[in-house]
């Protein structure tokens, strides 16, 4: 605050007062423009103030002009409190810079010595629009329950590794309707999504010129679920003391072949002695992964149709949602081995998301869900 005089100062326990006024100097009427000095009276304002270790208040003896041309009376002129507030521009800035953490507005309400309303209505100042779509597009979905909407859209840029926007559903009519209406979305190059097939409408609708590729993890979890499915299969027909050790063992199954201990081995040697079709299910599965840490689409195509070819030969009706899934994105799984995007990052996003909605007990205004996200994730 500058050219403030200070008059007193008083400590409390809990609270600070400060005592307060500007210097006097000649104001321009608002109404006729004239100039003038003349004081009409003086009025003590009460305004809440940052903390200064404590609560703190500011007791602002304000000042009001009179014009002796066309006698209108008006306040005097600062630059730290607007008109008809009742706490400083500061406040306000570190109420809204406070937001930018995963803190509910209760906490931060509290710390700033606001009511919960004043800290939403303060943080509802802040907006985001995009004004432009970039050139690596990622899309995914999460349970928001905002706006009447159970699920909503996040939109990120991958390449600078920022949140775009979030849309309030996910309905495949409602998306395209968004990306129509920016005069960029011809320059988007990739269009990076898991495997939804609503989500591969809209882009084929969008953006024609654009190269969708699906996802590796997605792509990937399709033949561990597989897998999951013949352990749950097998171990079904084995005795009690079996089925407890099956799926006590199971997470030997997902571990990185090459990470195995000895032991760990021996494990798995005795599970597939017991169980050949889950021994089956496992070496498909590490095929399965192997094919798709491919160098180039090329490569990729060879060894997700070698793989394709020896999948059909076993009996594992398991894996048939598997392989449908390969058959059905097949080139957009091609070209996930030209390109390092995944959606790695949007998930990352996603899951930010889930710890502010749980410390915040959800967010139930769709605009005020939408800002705290884009304003969360601009701190990062």
């Amino acid at each position: 605050m500058e050219d403030v005089k200070i008059t007193n100062v008083e400590n409390e326990i809990d609270t600070l007062h400060i005592y307060l006024e500007l210097p006097r100097k000649e104001h321009i009427c608002p109404a006729c423009g004239t100039a003038t000095n003349c004081v009409h009276d003086y009025r003590v304002q009460v305004v809440k103030d940052i903390s200064l270790g404590r609560k703190t208040y500011l007791h602002l003896r304000k000042r009001r002009y009179r014009c002796p041309e066309c006698g209108k009376r008006f306040a005097e002129e600062n630059s730290f409190l607007p008109r008809y507030h009742r706490m400083t521009n500061r406040l306000a800035a570190s109420m809204i810079d406070a937001f930018h953490k995963t803190h509910s507005a209760t906490e931060i309400a509290e710390q700033h010595n606001v009511s919960v309303s004043t800290a939403l209505r303060t943080f509802d100042l802040v907006s985001y629009q995009p004004k432009e779509l970039p050139e690596v597009l990622s899309i995914d979905e999460f349970k928001g329950n905002a706006g009447g909407q159970k699920y909503q859209t996040i939109l990120t840029d991958l390449k600078k590794k920022k949140i775009l926007d979030i849309l309030p559903n996910r309905y495949e009519s409602d998306l395209i309707s968004y990306f129509k209406q920016f005069p960029s979305r011809m320059n988007v190059k990739y269009f990076v999504c898991d495997m939804n097939p609503h989500f591969r409408s809209v882009a084929k609708a969008c953006f024609p010129k654009a190269k969708i590729v699906a996802d590796k993890y997605h792509v990937v979890r399709q033949a561990v679920w597989a897998m999951e499915r013949v352990r749950k299969e097998e171990q079904k027909k084995l005795s009690k003391r079996f089925r407890i050790y099956f799926k006590r063992s199971r997470y030997l199954l997902n571990k990185p072949k090459e990470t195995l201990t000895e032991d760990e081995m021996n494990q798995l040697a005795l599970m597939f002695e017991i169980a050949p079709r889950l021994a089956d299910a496992y070496r498909v599965k590490n095929e399965f992964i192997a094919a798709m840490r491919a160098g180039s689409s090329k490569e990729g195509r060879e060894l997700l149709l070698c793989w394709l070819q020896s999948v059909n030969v076993l009996e594992l009706p398991e894996f048939d949602d598997c392989i449908t899934a390969c058959y059905n994105w097949f080139q957009e799984i091609l070209n996930s081995f030209d390109v390092p995007w995944t959606n790695g990052f949007t998930e990352g996003c996603n899951n930010k998301t889930k710890v502010l909605k749980r410390v915040c007990y959800g967010v139930r205004k769709f605009e005020r869900f939408r800002n705290r996200i884009l304003h969360c994730r601009c701190a990062a």
